[in-house]
């Protein structure tokens, strides 16, 4: 006849078991903590520098084809020193993550949201803004076909697509009409002002060729 186990001894049973494996996880964690003193470097790794909140380092942007000397915190991102550091608010702030193209500029001939690029980043490229296509007084190329073929409604988007525009045409001279398309994919248009822009940069792109 098979002998019940009273609940005491299940109990009892229980305790040990637990009290087994906290001393098997003790163990262990020895073991682990052994180890890594076996297979550790002997030379002494010297920690990364922290920076305290707020700090400010120096570094120096050319943006437009200027240099400009700047103190900036880590984390402020390349829109907010174009905006608020330097003073060149073409370059608009919309979404602040990278949906909505507004703050679209070139970084070494590359569209990219400065949005989503911090200002250290951008140290040492040769960064352009919707006022960098400016030719003096006169709108550039691609300004004036906006104006041209009437390709914005409010215009809040309108630079970061000017600077789309630009960055396809610098690369591709003669798009289609796919590639125009996919050039300002990334660039949201609340107005849809979106079959005027594609006019406006095979404008572009024809007055290039002159």
């Amino acid at each position: 006849m098979k002998k019940k186990t009273s609940r005491q001894e299940k109990q009892s049973g229980w305790m040990m078991s637990r009290r087994g494996f906290l001393t098997g996880m003790g163990s262990g964690a020895l073991c682990v903590a052994a180890s890594g003193h076996l297979f550790a470097d002997d030379r002494v790794h010297a920690a990364a520098p922290v920076l305290a909140p707020g700090a400010l380092s120096k570094i120096t942007l050319y943006v437009n084809g200027r240099e400009y000397d700047v103190l900036v915190e880590p984390r402020w991102t390349l829109l907010f020193v174009l905006r608020e550091k330097i003073g060149l608010t073409g370059t608009k702030k919309g979404c602040g993550r990278g949906e909505c193209g507004a703050c679209t500029v070139l970084v070494d001939g590359v569209p990219r949201y400065a949005c989503l690029t911090l200002a250290v980043e951008a140290e040492g490229t040769a960064v352009t803004t919707v006022e960098g296509l400016l030719r003096g007084e006169e709108l550039g190329a691609v300004q004036s076909a906006f104006l041209e073929e009437d390709a914005f409604q409010c215009g809040y988007c309108t630079p970061g697509q000017i600077m789309s525009v630009e960055g396809l045409l610098r690369k591709n001279p003669a798009p289609s009409i796919d590639d125009i398309r996919t050039a300002v994919s990334g660039n949201l248009c609340r107005c849809g002002a979106y079959s005027h822009i594609f006019k406006a940069a095979a404008r572009a792109a024809k007055a290039r060729e002159i």
